[in-house]
């Protein structure tokens, strides 16, 4: 669904920033929203196991699936050089094992929301190129999990992956490609968050182990500011 979103999405944007009279638009405006191809890329795994009463290996291991969905940014300016910004996406992800868990389906349909703000500073290079810099605060609200047919199999009957918050680090670039604040952009960004998945069989928990999450989160899309 997603991926038949995106094109729609991005040409959307496109025609409203051609369509939006030449007023409208401003290079230097005070708002700018983009409208953005996302990957999220997860780079983390298990960190402790906090009881483990199915007997896993000791050397389990687990990712989550990377996911590419469309995502949409706002952002204000409070001087020429500095912004707050924040985001609006949803990310599906699956929980799988690697190691001596290597192939096993732990976690299916994983939604993950990641409510982010992050204060950015801009660079003039000239010629409207503008490179950025920005740090923040994130809080993953985590909902929807499935148990994976491998848990289901060793007694599993509900999962939780714990709502978290966590840091966020970005580096981008914005390009012009008119007068009128219709722009591109390329955007990185790196969080760092946990989450606790707990495993129960009935009302008993069964296993429960920390995780980094961690992922790469890389954009591309259209700007327009205004």
């Amino acid at each position: 669904m997603f991926k038949h979103l995106l094109p729609s999405l991005l040409i959307g944007a496109a025609a409203a920033g051609f369509a939006a009279p030449a007023h409208a638009g401003n290079s230097d405006g005070s708002f700018q929203v983009k409208v953005l191809g996302t990957a999220v890329l997860p780079d983390g795994g298990i960190t402790s196991v906090v009881t483990n009463t199915v007997g896993a290996p000791a050397t389990s291991q687990s990712r989550a699936t990377d996911s590419i969905v469309p995502t949409i940014a706002a952002e204000m300016f409070l001087t020429p050089n500095l912004s707050v910004e924040t985001i609006c996406c949803i990310t599906p992800h699956d929980v799988r094992g690697e190691g001596p868990l290597n192939g096993a389906r732990l976690v299916d349909n994983a939604i993950i929301l990641p409510a982010t703000v992050t204060l950015k500073y801009h660079a003039e290079l000239g010629g409207g190129f503008k490179p950025y810099v920005g740090a923040g605060a994130t809080h993953f609200f985590i909902f929807g999990e499935d148990v994976g047919t491998s848990a289901a199999a060793l007694g599993a009957t509900s999962v939780n992956l714990s709502n978290e918050w966590g840091l966020v680090v970005q580096a981008g670039v914005d390009l012009p490609l008119n007068d009128n604040g219709l722009g591109f952009t390329l955007d990185a960004k790196r969080y760092f968050v946990d989450t606790t998945a707990s495993f129960r069989a009935g009302n008993t928990v069964a296993l429960r182990t920390e995780h980094s999450l961690d992922p790469w989160v890389i954009s591309a899309g259209l700007s327009y500011r205004f």
